[in-house]
């Protein structure tokens, strides 16, 4: 502020400053990119292992029923508590 009450405006950074500063902005823009990029490929690296295990258990799971109404003659208790002893 001056003697007369104006303010005064700050000097302006040299050009050299102003590029760095648009460099590191656009390099944190770009490893933002590339971070969504590598956990978007291990989603989809580990998405058919996931879809395998779901299969599996479905699978499983029909079976099991399958079993027990071919076991206990058309009782679909599958799971039963343990005996007390």
């Amino acid at each position: 502020m001056t003697l007369e009450g104006e303010f005064v405006s700050p000097p302006t950074p040299p050009l050299s400053t102003r590029i760095m500063f648009w460099a590191i902005v656009v390099a944190i823009i770009a490893g933002g990119f590339a971070l969504a990029a590598l956990a978007l490929w291990l989603a989809m690296l580990v998405l058919p292992i996931a879809v395998g295990a779901a299969v599996v258990g479905y699978l499983m799971f029909r079976y099991r029923m399958w079993r027990a109404r071919q076991v206990g003659g058309g009782r679909t208790q599958v799971w039963a508590p343990p005996p007390r002893r």
